[in-house]
């Protein structure tokens, strides 16, 4: 896309587009970076990025992050609208949410499951890179 046709997003809008939880939607790249937002609501699951940090602000709503670490102990982080936070890579964690929405920066490419996780992924998660924003 040549910069000069960029046009702004409007974050309430795009969200406006999609109700699906735990599906995130690209609405912006820069450089190698996806910027990706998500409804949440109910638990995601347990999974690592291994390679990269996952950066969240909260841009409604509640969103948890447990934490587990390498030694199996476990905290929760509770985020409110306006909040960030850095999951460093290699830490196992746990988003769930009595509903809001997020904003991600992740790598382009990088699955909202994880490298790896526990269990089978749920219905409501939706295992992805990022879906274009329609």
């Amino acid at each position: 896309m040549d910069s000069l046709d960029a046009k702004p997003v409007n974050l309430t809008e795009a969200l406006a587009t999609f109700d699906d939880v735990y599906s995130p939607r690209i609405v912006a790249r820069m450089n190698d970076y996806d910027v990706r937002i998500a409804h949440t609501a109910g638990e995601h699951i347990w999974h690592v990025h291994e390679d990269t940090d996952e950066f969240f602000l909260v841009l409604d709503g509640r969103f948890d992050i447990a934490l587990r670490a390498a030694d199996g102990a476990e905290s929760t982080v509770e985020l409110h609208k306006g909040d960030t936070f850095v999951v460093p890579k290699g830490i196992e964690h746990k988003p769930s949410s009595p509903g809001g929405s997020i904003l991600m920066f992740e790598p382009s490419g990088t699955k909202s499951t994880g490298d790896r996780h526990d269990g089978e992924i749920p219905d409501h998660v939706d295992s992805t890179t990022g879906h274009a924003l329609s």
